[in-house]
């Protein structure tokens, strides 16, 4: 089975609901991508259709938008 991602930018929001994802379906379920850390992977997110983070991206493609904490564009600066 392919993992969810789960990206986010390191924020008190991020970071709980990274938790209840963690929680929820399994570390070994997820793969957890903070963009403030790997900016690097700010496009890959945008390619997969996260509009802001955090957001959970099921293996099918389904982007979960969770809490709003940010923009993309807000992360890109």
């Amino acid at each position: 089975m392919q993992k969810s991602i789960f990206y986010h930018a390191g924020c008190p929001v991020c970071i709980s609901a990274e938790q209840d994802i963690i929680t929820l379906i399994g570390a070994s379920n997820v793969d957890i991508v903070n963009i403030g850390e790997y900016r690097t992977r700010i496009a890959e997110a945008e390619k997969a259709g996260v509009k802001s983070v955090p957001a959970l991206v099921t293996p099918n493609g389904n982007v979960l938008h969770i809490n709003f904490g940010a923009s993309m564009a807000d992360v890109k600066g």
